[in-house]
């Protein structure tokens, strides 16, 4: 999962990270990593402190991601990474975190919710992040969808 979300972190960095003249060109990629992990490193700790319902919520809510409590406590973790990794101050990282974590965390509800595009699916994020030991958390989740 890492690799695909790096790519779709990638590819919507252009000013958050790539054209912002307070991070330096040979850091850009370090700065996508960096987010990437954050991201789903908060994932797998929602998930693993019994916010599966959370998890699945936000990949629900369509467009309206944005608000989600999810998504405010991802773009927390990714500015405290951020500020620690690269010493940006908290409003360099905060300009980062506020342009590029909505934007790709919308992106990847999309794509999950996407019948036409299997690159990210429910059932694969949640796998990867219970580290593919979700057999009881997937049967909740499908118990959530009315899928037995």
């Amino acid at each position: 999962m890492f690799e695909e979300l790096l790519n779709l972190v990638k590819e919507h960095a252009g000013d958050a990270v790539i054209n912002n003249p307070a991070v330096p060109n040979e850091k850009n990629d370090a700065v996508c990593e960096a987010a990437t992990g954050s991201i789903i490193d908060k994932l797998k700790e929602i998930a693993q402190n019994g916010g599966i319902e959370k998890i699945t919520d936000l990949f629900q809510s369509g467009n309206n991601v944005a608000n989600h409590p999810a998504v405010s406590s991802i773009s927390s973790n990714v500015v405290t990474d951020l500020m620690k990794n690269f010493g940006f101050d908290n409003a360099t990282a905060g300009n980062i975190v506020s342009q590029l974590i909505p934007t790709v965390i919308s992106k990847l509800t999309g794509k999950t919710n996407d019948p036409n595009d299997n690159s990210f699916t429910l059932n694969g994020i949640l796998e990867s992040l219970t580290s593919g030991k979700g057999g009881g958390i997937l049967n909740m989740i499908k118990g959530l969808f009315g899928s037995k």
